[in-house]
């Protein structure tokens, strides 16, 4: 059984960021909350979209900060209802994966993610799971611009190309959010750290 209270999806709020690949943590989040018919309402103490998820208690969360200022949100949710990091489970974009992988990982540094270092600076500890996913890289995707910077891949919006991926990846994550949900994150990891969504 999961011990899972909180799932946080990362990305930046506002238009000008929406369908951008750093987003797609909140893709996951509002694709989770149409699953299971709970609506996102925002919750301007914490600076946070939040939506119960009816078959086990745990709420739903789409920090409003930007990425970088994300665990203010998750830490005040965490103080407010007691709640440890391991009990906090965060999807989020990682360059360094291929585009359409999912990897669950049980702890660690942020490597490199701007919003897991405001998490951990927050929580003070690293000792919470979290669901990677591939968005690849601006060295890797062929259809990358040549010269195109990492940031400018991160922040772009998917192609129209990449939309059926991107479709398979935001319906295998949610699958597995509710399996980590139901049967906890390790054994969500070992059913789907071996998995591509396409």
């Amino acid at each position: 059984m999961s011990d899972i209270k909180l799932v946080i999806g990362l990305g930046n709020p506002g238009q000008k960021y929406e369908q951008t690949r750093h987003n797609i943590g909140f893709l996951v989040m509002d694709r989770l909350a149409q699953i299971y018919g709970a609506q996102m309402a925002n919750h301007l103490k914490w600076r946070a979209h939040l939506a119960k998820v009816p078959s086990s208690n745990a709420i739903l969360m789409k920090p409003q900060t930007f990425m970088n200022e994300s665990g203010q949100s998750v830490g005040a949710a965490l103080r407010f209802y007691k709640w440890q990091p391991e009990q906090v489970l965060v999807v989020y974009d990682d360059v360094s994966l291929p585009f359409g992988a999912l990897r669950f990982r049980m702890a660690g540094s942020a490597g490199g993610h701007n919003g897991i270092r405001s998490i951990i600076a927050h929580l003070g500890s690293d000792q919470f799971p979290r669901l990677k996913l591939g968005i690849g890289n601006a060295g890797q995707e062929e259809k990358t611009k040549a010269g195109a910077s990492l940031t400018g891949h991160v922040l772009g919006k998917f192609s129209v190309d990449e939309q059926n991926q991107l479709e398979n990846t935001l319906a295998t994550a949610a699958e597995a959010v509710q399996f980590a949900l139901s049967e906890g994150v390790e054994s969500a990891a070992n059913a789907f750290n071996t998995k591509k969504s396409n």
